[in-house]
């Protein structure tokens, strides 16, 4: 038999993790683009695994000391790791072929994508209001896209290939924290996806980096780390409702550190079809948290 935890609620400190880990992802995304123009994409997210999970056990272990790896679903950790290493790889690809804010801004259609895979897979209703969100959210990832579609970019597949796959991680890992503490499910990841890239480095190539090269690595890991346990935490602290809004401070980072150091100046189609993209996503959210509420406060039926 399963267990669960008893999860406490604490929404303005699960906004707080959610903002800084908005701000880390951001800065550590800009320097996966900087390192995949000399790197394989696989050493790149190697370096980023060891770098995460030490900074990772750092924070965690000296708290909770090996009990932290204790589960009874060892197989959806399994199944969510294997899940997010594909769509690492695939971001990183993206990443190294086009801007930092396009890559980003197509990221945030995620929501969109679980929304389609939930009523595909689980038969959940679309109905009008998340159908009409689904089919405007798809045209702002067109929008963002547009500019590239006269000479087509391979990097939109792996962009849109990523956004649909960690829909489904978002929505595995709300579900994990149902019996799983947000420590658990951080060390799991880091683990689990620093094993996975290491042992794929002789598929896509090895290269020893310069002193200056491989700090720059190790730091890409040590903020995707703090990045990733804050996410996760604020997961745990508050509903998606809550926190996910905030998230899409992503964005507003990534574009302003392509600009500062790609200078990538968003253009009026990157910023407008990220505009429909989040508002898709935020409605969404609005949306789920609106029915819930009305579904605990209806009053039960008689049979």
């Amino acid at each position: 038999m399963i267990r669960k935890h008893s999860r406490v609620e604490h929404v303005p400190l699960g906004i707080a993790y959610m903002l800084g880990a908005t701000l880390t992802f951001a800065a550590s995304q800009a320097l996966s683009k900087w390192l995949v123009a000399d790197f394989s994409f696989a050493e790149v997210l190697a370096y980023r695994g060891l770098g995460s999970l030490a900074i990772c056990s750092l924070l965690i272990l000296p708290q909770t000391g090996l009990a932290v790896f204790r589960t009874q679903r060892l197989g959806a950790h399994v199944g969510r790791n294997a899940t997010q290493a594909v769509a690492q790889a695939f971001f990183m690809v993206a990443l190294s072929l086009l801007p930092l804010g396009a890559v980003v801004a197509i990221n945030f259609s995620s929501p969109i994508f679980a929304a389609l895979f939930a009523a595909l897979y689980l038969h959940e209703k679309i109905g009008r209001a998340r159908g009409l969100a689904l089919v405007i959210g798809f045209l702002g990832v067109v929008l963002v896209a547009s500019p590239r579609a006269a000479s087509f970019n391979v990097g939109l597949l792996f962009a849109v290939a990523n956004a649909v796959m960690f829909g489904s991680i978002t929505a595995a890992v709300r579900g994990l924290t149902a019996t799983e503490t947000a420590e658990t499910l951080t060390m799991y990841q880091m683990v689990l996806l620093t094993i996975v890239f290491v042992a794929v480095q002789p598929l896509f190539g090895f290269s020893w980096p310069a002193p200056a090269a491989a700090g720059m690595l190790i730091a890409n890991g040590v903020l995707n780390g703090i990045g990733q346990y804050w996410w996760t935490r604020a997961l745990s602290l508050a509903p998606p409702a809550a926190v996910g809004p905030f998230y899409y401070f992503t964005l507003v980072w990534a574009m302003i550190l392509g600009f500062l150091v790609w200078g990538d100046l968003p253009t009026v189609t990157l910023i407008a079809g990220s505009a429909i993209v989040a508002g898709s996503g935020l409605y969404l959210l609005w949306h789920e948290r609106t029915r819930r509420a009305a579904a605990r406060a209806a009053p039960p039926t008689v049979e």
